[in-house]
């Protein structure tokens, strides 16, 4: 069964735009590559963290949606642990509203 996952992610605010797109092109790549299917990634840009991490004051935020069973998380979220561009990262599964069953119009 698919569900639909969204991710957000946050690079390292010294990256230039061409290791940015390598890096937003890596992570789809490992989504879709384990059957995933993307659904939209927006650029946020960069902006001010809330709190410093790892001496940045600032990041890219990056956010992916797509769908997928839930295994290709595992390997997307190893990949970035041990990234050195990206500085946090969160996955949440969001709720897909169930479509509504159409009354059924009485004949008489």
């Amino acid at each position: 069964m698919n569900f639909i996952y969204e991710t957000m992610y946050i690079l390292r605010p010294d990256l230039n735009d061409e290791a940015v797109d390598q890096a937003i092109e890596k992570y789809q790549s490992l989504l879709r590559d384990n059957g995933a299917e993307i659904i939209e990634t927006q650029h946020r840009g960069k902006r001010r963290l809330a709190y410093e991490i790892d001496r940045h004051r600032e990041g890219i935020y990056i956010q992916m949606n797509y769908s997928g069973d839930g295994s290709q998380i595992a390997g997307m979220e190893r990949a970035m642990r041990i990234s050195t561009e990206v500085i946090r990262y969160l996955t949440v599964k969001q709720e897909v509203p169930k479509a509504e069953a159409e009354p059924v119009a009485a004949e008489g």
